[in-house]
């Protein structure tokens, strides 16, 4: 095997490093036109429809570039931004690049931040360190890693409607059922708080929530009114979900792409394959459909960051 010298290898390395990048801001482009095919979509059907992305802040800038100014359509396709782990993640751990991303982007669209503390003592720093950027917090404890909780203290609470998500003060995030007995026990103990915003799954286990359940979440216990959100992974497929076929353990389609590294069910997808993306919108047999249908007033996008775990990670 003839050696390569150290010269050359620091080109190549350089040169596919440059290769995966445009590769990743490619894809990310996709992402971009993806979120906004559906926010379209869901918008024909209710104008007020709420879109969520969560994590990936960059999409919000021209080119993936914080400095190249920010993305007019991509802006007017959400409604908010969803960040996990900005200050905290176990322990406080700032990354300093999505703060200054955000800090520009909560003057366009409302920032929720989900955080991870390893210590009941750190909840209330974290609060205040999104607070002082205007950003609001949702805190979850070393128990609540997987979000199957139901917070006891809420930060803001208060009687007012919730009717526009700039007017939200707090927010529950609880996409893990295992907690509850049954799809109406989860709905009535979420009904029994406060919370100005609910982000929830459309599914508990295999069964779908009625329209009736995602009404009655629409009101607080103090009687006013709040907002309910559906939970939606567009970046990965699941296996545990009512789409997914049992053959594609061993006969995958082609955009099941690449493993979700510590979650065993789940694959990155290539969410820019139209089979892919008619499972997510723009028919009736489509997710989005269905959370349409079951009365939510929006979706929480998970995984909008595909394209950098498909070609950089």
């Amino acid at each position: 095997m003839r050696s390569i010298s150290l010269g050359l290898l620091v080109v190549l390395l350089s040169t596919t490093g440059c290769y995966k990048e445009r590769r990743s801001d490619k894809a990310g482009e996709k992402m971009q036109q993806f979120v906004q095919n559906i926010s379209s979509y869901a918008r024909n059907i209710d104008s007020d429809f709420i879109v969520i992305p969560q994590n990936g802040p960059e999409l919000a800038f021209n080119n993936l570039a914080p400095g190249d100014g920010l993305y007019g359509e991509y802006l007017k396709a959400i409604s908010g931004f969803g960040i996990e782990e900005l200050f905290y993640n176990g322990a406080y751990s700032l990354e300093q690049e999505r703060l200054d991303m955000l800090k520009e982007l909560v003057v366009e669209r409302p920032v929720f931040v989900a955080e991870y503390v390893n210590s009941n003592s750190l909840v209330d720093d974290a609060i205040s360190h999104n607070a002082e950027y205007g950003f609001l917090c949702f805190p979850r404890v070393q128990s609540n890693y997987d979000y199957e909780q139901i917070p006891q203290s809420i930060t803001g609470e208060n009687s007012d409607d919730i009717l526009v998500l700039g007017d939200a003060q707090n927010y529950l995030y609880l996409i893990s059922t295992g907690r509850f007995s049954s799809e109406q026990d989860m709905v009535d103990q979420i009904s029994e708080t406060n919370f100005d915003l609910i982000i929830i799954d459309l599914f508990f286990d295999e069964e779908q929530l009625t329209k009736s359940q995602v009404q009655q979440l629409k009101t607080k216990a103090n009687g006013g009114e709040r907002i309910v959100i559906a939970y939606m992974n567009i970046g990965s497929a699941e296996k545990y979900r009512y789409y997914w076929k049992d053959y594609w353990v061993l006969h995958h389609p082609v955009w099941l792409r690449k493993k979700y590294d510590g979650y065993s069910d789940e694959i990155w997808v290539a969410y820019w394959n139209q089979t892919w993306q008619d499972i997510i919108y723009g028919n009736d047999d489509s997710y989005t459909h269905k959370v349409i249908s079951a009365g939510f007033d929006g979706v929480y996008l998970d995984n909008v960051e595909a394209y950098y775990f498909l070609y950089y990670k």
